[in-house]
């Protein structure tokens, strides 16, 4: 079984581009913002109202074409940078446009659906006539859809072979998948463990689970 490529696709015009390399790490932030009323006699103020802040994706891109002989830019990240620029066509009715959507995906085990909002690209080698044919690109997403496929805390779990997924339905729990997958409720724990489930009461539907064969 192969390793998974990422995937990086412009939404807009359904260009793909290939993650050179696996990205060794990434992370999501997200931040809320509350609402607070002084309260009378109180030491702390009442939250009064809340509104979800959207989640970002930040990771660090690797691309090398120095055994090609030719231009990084050229060959991978100029097509990165499109993500960044306001697409000819791609305009609203009162004439002002906007860059595209993009989806970044791991092979099936999940998927961010964003807009790319920081890129920041360095060279680190060249060809004799200056030609750059090595570089690496920090990238921030921003969550543009609230139904992407949000992934465990370790990015290769799904992708080992002999794993399989499972995507969580409605309704469904740990020990219910354990039971159906296993035909014991009390491997829910195991599950748990090679998911990386800080609180497996807290499966949501959509959500992507590795489901490892047994010892």
């Amino acid at each position: 079984m192969g390793l998974e490529k990422a995937q990086i696709k412009n939404l807009y015009n359904d260009e793909v581009i290939d993650c050179m390399f696996r990205p060794k790490e990434y992370s999501f932030s997200k931040s809320n913002t509350w609402s607070t009323e002084e309260v009378v006699g109180r030491n702390v103020p009442a939250l009064t109202a809340f509104s979800g802040g959207t989640m970002t994706l930040t990771m660090e891109l690797f691309f090398d074409t120095y055994e090609a002989g030719k231009d990084v830019r050229k060959e991978c990240t100029d097509k990165l940078w499109k993500l960044m620029m306001v697409e000819q066509g791609n305009v609203g009715a009162d004439g002002k446009g906007w860059p595209p959507q993009c989806e970044f995906r791991w092979g099936q085990a999940w998927s961010f659906t964003a807009v790319i909002t920081s890129l920041t690209q360095k060279f680190t080698l060249f060809l004799g006539d200056g030609t750059p044919v090595r570089s690496t690109v920090n990238v921030t997403f921003q969550q543009a859809a609230e139904e992407g496929q949000y992934p465990g805390q370790n990015p290769t779990t799904i992708s080992k072979p002999g794993y399989k997924t499972r995507r969580v339905k409605q309704g469904e729990t740990l020990d219910w998948i354990a039971f159906d997958e296993y035909g014991d409720a009390n491997e829910w724990r195991f599950l748990a463990d090679i998911n990386n489930l800080d609180n497996p009461m807290e499966l949501q539907p959509g959500q992507m689970l590795a489901i490892a064969p047994l010892d």
